[in-house]
């Protein structure tokens, strides 16, 4: 440790220089950018600069430095979002397909454990590592109609070096959400009906969750990425497996949320009921819209034609 250190010493420059306004900008700049170049999220970009603010700070603590160097900076985070490719957009018909394919994956039930877990991703327009955390006493779940689940918690597959419990998951609040916030989500009678299945086949984790491995741990992203490829080659065409149609598990999420929005539902409670703002639904799922014009045509054409 020591000796790599010394390298990291040797090869940094002065604490003095960051001064010098060309070189603050440029270490500014670079925080705003991945490994590859291309801009990153705008979290992202906060989280890499309060991190730059704190060690500044501890700096001119330390009397390392003299001044703040960034007191007569203006920098602003860069705004991204990525559009989502309508390409990966399944239909109800794609989707049920590749559900069932889903649970025909393995021949010691492994694929039957995850069915659910893929459901809540496009029913409920779940994150995975939302759908990972859900717990029975969160739900409700009736024998008929609509059911809920209350949203708190998320289970990010991030490594035992990385994780504050030193476990391989780190279990966290929502994205986009103060500390102990939720989000209550409708479940349609399809998705309800899934997951009493799920629990009446396999019960629950000892801590409530309805999704988890033979041993009762946390489903390891690699678990239900592998599952999620097989699934693709038992339900696509071969010309469809090697598109980009549900290539990512998340591509389930994006099928909902592009399923709502064609149907007509409010963006304000599609955006609600995925945990995203208004704007950056609708700018994220811009390319998704099919038909919105002619429907919109339709609709003004119906307003006017009352007062004829």
């Amino acid at each position: 440790m020591r000796l790599a250190l010394g390298s990291v010493a040797r090869a940094s420059r002065p604490l003095a220089d960051l001064l010098d306004p060309a070189v603050i900008r440029g270490v500014l700049q670079a925080l705003r950018l991945k490994g590859d170049g291309t801009v990153a999220a705008a979290e992202t970009q906060r989280r890499k600069r309060m991190t730059f603010v704190n060690a500044v700070r501890y700096a001119i603590e330390l009397g390392q430095l003299r001044a703040d160097p960034l007191a007569n900076i203006s920098w602003r985070i860069t705004e991204t979002v990525q559009q989502v490719d309508p390409r990966v957009v399944v239909n109800p018909v794609q989707a049920r397909n590749l559900l069932c394919a889903v649970s025909c994956v393995g021949g010691d039930g492994r694929g039957r454990r995850l069915v659910g877990l893929f459901a809540g991703m496009y029913y409920g327009g779940l994150r995975p590592a939302e759908a990972v955390a859900v717990t029975l006493p969160d739900c409700e779940l009736p024998i008929e109609g609509w059911g809920s689940v209350v949203l708190h918690a998320t289970r990010l597959s991030v490594g035992k070096k990385w994780a504050d419990s030193g476990q391989n998951h780190d279990l966290r609040g929502l994205k986009s959400r103060p500390p102990g916030g939720t989000r209550t989500v409708p479940l349609p009678h399809e998705l309800v009906s899934l997951w009493r299945e799920s629990v009446d086949t396999f019960g629950t984790a000892d801590d409530g969750r309805l999704f988890f491995n033979e041993k009762g741990g946390i489903v390891e992203s690699t678990t239900y990425d592998r599952a999620w490829h097989e699934a693709r080659e038992l339900a696509l065409s071969p010309g469809l497996v090697g598109s980009p149609l549900a290539a990512r598990p998340y591509d389930l999420r994006h099928s909902a949320l592009s399923t709502w929005l064609n149907a007509g539902v409010d963006p304000t409670e599609v955006a609600e009921r995925a945990g995203n703002s208004v704007e950056v639904l609708m700018t994220r799922y811009a390319k998704c819209l099919n038909g919105r014009q002619a429907l919109a045509k339709t609709r003004i054409d119906a307003l006017l034609d009352e007062y004829n």
